[in-house]
């Protein structure tokens, strides 16, 4: 479950955000694919890997320990990364008070590094049953819709900082998940 607080103002400056890597003409950037992904929103690339919350606030964000780790497995990886409305929600929740600071984050999801994978209706009930699946642990909505996501679009390897729950969370209730940054701070 992700636990933290809301930022203060430790944004990384416009030149420095993490959302460059995803431009074409920075070296060493990650690459694109062709393929689209079956749930990904109208002309999106497909994705190869999940992110979550706490990655995204972690590389906008300099000063979060996580920060460093997030940026070098980031930068490993194809983009666009898939996320969902609920890691969205999450994170325009918690980026912070500042306009700057929001700012930064809406440049960072409209950058072409992320696709915004859609969860119909119909398949809430998928949702709901792997959050009933791991009452234990608890599985937040966020979360469960990340699990479900990698499911549906074939997917194993996400970017988090929430490394216990996806350590244990399980995809289809047998495949692991691929957790970066592999480098704890």
């Amino acid at each position: 479950m992700l636990q933290m607080t809301k930022r203060n103002g430790n944004f990384i400056p416009l030149r420095r955000v993490a959302w460059a890597y995803s431009q074409a003409s920075i070296p060493g950037a990650p690459k694109q694919h062709a393929r689209r992904s079956a749930g990904a929103s109208s002309g999106a690339m497909p994705a190869n890997a999940l992110i979550d919350t706490g990655a995204i606030l972690a590389l906008l964000d300099r000063t979060d320990r996580w920060h460093d780790s997030c940026v070098d497995a980031f930068q490993q990886l194809r983009l666009p990364l898939l996320t969902s409305e609920a890691v969205l929600t999450e994170l325009f929740h918690l980026v912070g008070d500042t306009r700057s600071e929001m700012e930064a984050a809406w440049r960072f999801v409209r950058s072409g590094a992320l696709v915004l994978g859609t969860i119909e209706h119909a398949e809430l009930q998928h949702v709901h049953g792997l959050m009933s699946r791991y009452w234990d642990r608890p599985m937040d909505f966020a979360d469960g819709t990340l699990v479900y996501l990698a499911k549906r679009e074939f997917l194993s390897v996400i970017l988090t900082v929430d490394h216990a729950d996806f350590a244990t969370y399980r995809i289809e209730g047998k495949r692991q998940f691929r957790v970066l940054p592999a480098n704890h701070p």
